[in-house]
């Protein structure tokens, strides 16, 4: 199970608790589900008990029921009526089929060879109506009400490049200001927006690098909890991002699932003697998978995802 289909579970054990009387309707048509703070308890949380006004009568009810969910290792119920979930350890082979299985839920989107043009308010209200698109929700008119770029700044896409530019717009919350400095120009670590599009392009290598090799990518067990744990993380956050009508949590969450899969390639390609295995193939699998992520997120966001940078 990953974390989209425990928000599913969880939807499902409300109507049929709402059904029971156990808690009082009606049942929403999706539940929050957020990885739990430093601190807590499991690694998710969800508050839909208190906010179906039973508090912790409603989830112990909810946890009785949700223990028994393939895939959910374990339900705690603490404060006035949080669920908190642990869940069962991920496949690789699983998640990776996933992937490519369904890949509107991980907004697997046709990268773009070019960036959106237009002001602030028509690449972050672009983003966050291509978001929703994705994620099943309903159109609407207009949007978030979103601050436009400070007139100090200029031409921003002039100066620091369509896709620096459009990365600065949509990593900040669309009422706040966003914020231009030389580190957009700068394609080293410290720049978010080089990163993510440079693991991409990593993973593309990689892909290249290994046919030269002569192996491909076949899923299987792999070894990476960072990395597998950030990708069953993206279709929560698409979610929330759709939910909030904020790009910059899918942006957040790009930065993090960059970082993942940049400290995990070089465990990807044999060294020295060694020759290609089935780990290495599964290895490959997975930075394949995390890479058409990534590219599907910038597109959703207005960028496009060289294949070298």
């Amino acid at each position: 199970m990953i974390p989209a289909d425990l928000s599913r579970a969880v939807v499902r054990a409300v109507r049929r608790a709402v059904e029971a009387g156990e808690l009082d309707g009606p049942a929403p048509a999706r539940a929050v589900v957020e990885r739990t703070r430093p601190g807590g308890v499991g690694e998710y949380a969800s508050p839909v008990a208190l906010r179906m006004g039973r508090g912790a009568e409603g989830a112990l009810a909810l946890a009785g029921a949700l223990s028994l969910e393939p895939g959910i290792a374990a339900v705690d119920v603490t404060g006035p009526g949080f669920l908190n979930f642990t869940l069962a350890p991920l496949s690789a082979a699983e998640l990776v089929r996933d992937v490519s299985g369904r890949p509107e839920r991980y907004g697997r989107v046709p990268a773009r060879s070019e960036t959106v043009g237009g002001g602030r308010e028509q690449v972050v209200r672009g983003a966050v109506a291509r978001i929703r698109e994705g994620q099943g929700f309903p159109p609407e008119d207009g949007g978030p009400r979103v601050a436009p770029v400070a007139r100090r700044d200029g031409d921003v896409r002039a100066r620091y490049g369509a896709g620096a530019a459009v990365w600065a717009m949509v990593a900040v919350p669309a009422r706040e200001t966003p914020v231009f400095g030389a580190g957009l120009l700068v394609q080293a670590e410290e720049n978010e927006a080089f990163r993510v599009r440079y693991a991409h392009a990593r993973a593309r290598a990689l892909t290249r690098n290994a046919a030269d090799l002569g192996f491909h990518a076949e899923p299987g067990a792999v070894d990476a909890p960072a990395l597998l744990r950030a990708l069953a993380d993206h279709p929560l956050a698409l979610e929330a991002a759709a939910h909030h009508r904020a790009p910059e949590r899918l942006a957040r969450h790009l930065v993090a699932l960059a970082d993942a899969l940049l400290d995990f390639q070089h465990q990807v390609l044999p060294l020295g003697d060694e020759k290609p295995s089935a780990a290495h193939r599964a290895r490959l699998a997975l930075a394949e998978a995390a890479g058409a992520v990534l590219a599907g997120g910038l597109a959703l966001l207005g960028m496009d995802a060289p294949d070298s940078l």
